[in-house]
């Protein structure tokens, strides 16, 4: 990327290499953000594949299928590498053309792929299969030598999960249990949630204890005694250090209008009772 950069002047160059930076940066996190740094870079170099390919990539993650494939198409013809071929398949699935999809699985582009490139390929077609209703032949797309093989790679996860997913659609729970397993041994940083759906199928249930709907065992009697002796003790604070009682000109000020309004933006209370505390101190105050 650093290399087709160098082809713009100097200033140019680190405009877009900035914008293009913040696309890498935020397109997990905010892939709209990022969406709308990409447009800046496209803007001012669209002549760069590199700008091409981040454009393609930030349309994607927001599901701007079309645009993502056109922009996909573009670096293509500008590198004419093929590396974007199963992005640009699964850019037709999500534009609803599964067929497409599973067409440009057939093309002679596919074994010009290296292995990732290889099996993400294969991990499109079989999702095309599932959105044209073939669950078995799915199933069967996803059988291969990488699927079988005991080494771990970067796709081994995401492979295994596909295929475990498509046993359970098909109803071979049994199969599926054993697949999702051997993808939380592969899953070592923990990003898929392939521990969750085997808790499923195992029946556990997971519960969260905060939001558990037993009631805290509170007395409220105490609790508003508590609240009345925490309001005490602010008036008097508030009055020992405003209120001096050898003062005889001093006379306590009527709250304004633009006090009370204040009190209401700022209330943030439940109970009559905590309210006319509130609007006690805020008089107390003034």
């Amino acid at each position: 990327m650093r290399q087709e950069l160098l082809s713009l002047p100097k200033g140019l160059a680190e405009e877009v290499s900035r914008n293009l930076v913040m696309v890498a940066r935020l397109i997990d996190e905010d892939p709209e953000q990022a969406y709308a740094y990409s447009r800046i870079a496209l803007r001012l170099a669209s002549r760069v594949a590199a700008v091409r390919e981040a454009a393609g990539f930030a349309a994607y993650a927001t599901q701007k299928y079309s645009e993502a494939l056109a922009e996909f198409r573009a670096a293509k013809r500008m590198t004419g590498s093929v590396e974007l071929w199963p992005v640009m398949a699964d850019c037709e699935r999500g534009l609803g053309r599964p067929e497409r999809a599973l067409a440009m699985a057939g093309e002679p582009e596919v074994q010009k792929l290296d292995k990732a490139g290889q099996v993400e390929m294969r991990l499109v077609a079989a999702g095309a299969r599932r959105d044209m209703g073939q669950l078995e032949a799915a199933i069967v797309t996803l059988q291969s030598p990488e699927l079988a093989s005991h080494s771990v790679q970067p796709w081994t996860a995401r492979l295994r999960y596909a295929y475990a997913d498509a046993l359970l659609a098909a109803g071979r729970e049994d199969e599926a249990r054993e697949w999702f397993a051997k993808t939380v041994e592969a899953d070592k940083d923990g990003s898929m949630d392939a521990s969750d759906r085997l808790a499923e199928l195992d029946g556990v249930e997971f519960v969260d204890a905060l939001d558990s709907d037993e009631p805290d065992e509170i007395d409220d009697e105490d609790d508003e005694q508590d609240d009345a002796e925490v309001a005490a003790a602010e008036r008097a604070s508030d009055q020992a250090e405003y209120y001096d009682e050898d003062d005889e000109e001093y006379e306590p000020l009527e709250r304004s209008e633009a006090d009370a309004d204040v009190a209401v933006t700022d209330e943030i209370v439940v109970g009559d009772e905590d309210r006319d505390d509130e609007q006690g101190q805020a008089g107390d105050k003034a």
